[in-house]
């Protein structure tokens, strides 16, 4: 057998391994930024916002449900995260990409979780 008779079968194998990884992948961004929204020491979501899950949470910003159809566009969402201030220079809302105080992958594992809401 020589190699190009077994590189449809490779590239028929890698598709479907990446078919079965793509929702596993998805699962583990939401749960990921789930357990950044609810950390007191990180996201620290909770302190203002009232998320379902969550304890104890606090009511100076808005509850965050049905942010997808708010936000249809990830982007948005994605920038509000990073650096609200930009959009409304009188928020509250600490600009966690600018300040570093989250990375572009961890802001990206919220929003995916905030989607889901």
């Amino acid at each position: 057998m020589t190699a190009f008779s077994r590189t449809p079968a490779l590239l028929l194998l890698l598709a479907f391994a990446a078919g079965l990884a793509g929702p596993a992948l998805a699962q583990s961004a939401v749960a990921e930024g789930q357990k950044l929204a609810f950390d007191r020491g990180k996201g620290n979501c909770l302190t203002c916002h009232v998320i379902k899950g969550g304890d104890l949470p606090g009511t100076i910003g808005p509850e965050l449900k049905d942010l997808k159809a708010k936000y249809p566009d990830r982007n948005e969402l994605t920038a509000i995260i990073f650096d609200e201030t930009k959009r409304n220079p009188q928020t509250m809302m600490p600009p966690f990409g600018r300040n570093r105080i989250l990375t572009e992958q961890e802001i990206s594992a919220i929003v995916d979780f905030l989607q889901t809401l």
